[in-house]
């Protein structure tokens, strides 16, 4: 009788162990913080930078996820002083230039340069005899700064695209913004000391008055767009080429990308707009001094 006894005793002690030793675990799973996912869309970083681009209406100020803007305004609720007003001196979002105010039409190119399909559309480019403007980011023109150089001579303008492709570069203090802008033209001079940076482009589109206000400050026309192919969500050539092409009139800007991502879309489409868009327009870059 005192051998079964233990035994039960010891049961019952093996299986109030077990449970203590399962609540412990389970508090301690849930005193652990969960692992942060990998961003997924086209903010996601997959096999070197990866940028995300527009908000899905590039005219529109970007909306954070958890519904706020980066410029601190929340859309719902109530007036927000950072909501689009006429613009004085552009026809874009807070004032930013979203036509060339001329007949001819500028292609823009955003988030380089890449040394697998920068070079590919300078190469397009020239055959065509074309000109355009290149938003370039900061981080990447300190790292090919021969591409800036091949930029450059080519003939085409500059344009500053923030150092790390910043969407929410607006939101930042006024003293951040222009470090970010200063240190974006810095890359850009150290590889062509006597460039002209007459522009600068939000990521995203994402303007505010502030970043609006240092970029004017520092020279620099705030450069939005007229003609969005969304190229950076890799569409297919065939969708870039036909956007572009029933889109493009007297005076657009049109956005595409050399960089920050697979741009290999692009190029091609580039090859099949060309000769149409040459035929219908005079195609410019951006006057090196700035909009009017």
């Amino acid at each position: 009788m005192r051998t079964r006894s233990t035994s039960g005793t010891v049961g019952v002690v093996t299986l109030v162990l077990a449970a203590l030793l399962g609540s412990a675990y389970a508090l301690g799973r849930s005193m652990t913080p969960a692992t942060p996912r990998q961003p997924i869309g086209a903010s996601a970083q997959i096999d070197g930078a990866q940028y995300g681009e527009q908000p899905a209406d590039p005219a529109a100020p970007h909306t954070d996820p958890d519904g706020t803007r980066p410029d601190g305004g929340t859309p719902t609720t109530g007036a927000d002083p950072d909501a689009p007003q006429p613009a004085s001196d552009g026809d874009g979002p807070f004032g930013s230039h979203a036509s060339t105010g001329t007949p001819e039409v500028a292609l823009t190119f955003d988030d380089g340069p890449d040394p697998t399909y920068t070079p590919q559309v300078l190469e397009v480019l020239r055959a065509y005899g074309v000109k355009a403007t290149f938003c370039v980011v900061g981080e990447n023109a300190q790292d090919h700064p021969d591409l800036v150089q091949a930029i450059v001579a080519d003939g085409h303008t500059l344009c500053n695209h923030s150092w790390h492709h910043d969407v929410l570069l607006g939101k930042r203090s006024p003293a951040l913004i222009r470090a970010d802008l200063i240190r974006t033209n810095d890359a850009i001079h150290a590889a062509v000391p006597d460039a002209r940076i007459s522009y600068f482009r939000q990521p995203g589109g994402a303007w505010t008055y502030p970043v609006v206000s240092v970029a004017e400050g520092l020279g620099m026309t705030p450069l939005h767009w007229t003609v969005d192919p969304n190229d950076w969500q890799v569409p297919g050539a065939a969708k870039i080429t036909t956007t572009v092409t029933r889109d493009t009139g007297p005076g657009a800007i049109v956005l595409m990308h050399d960089a920050g991502g697979d741009r290999q879309g692009t190029v091609d489409a580039l090859r099949r707009l060309l000769p149409e868009l040459v035929s219908r327009f005079r195609l410019e870059a951006l006057p090196v001094n700035g909009a009017n």
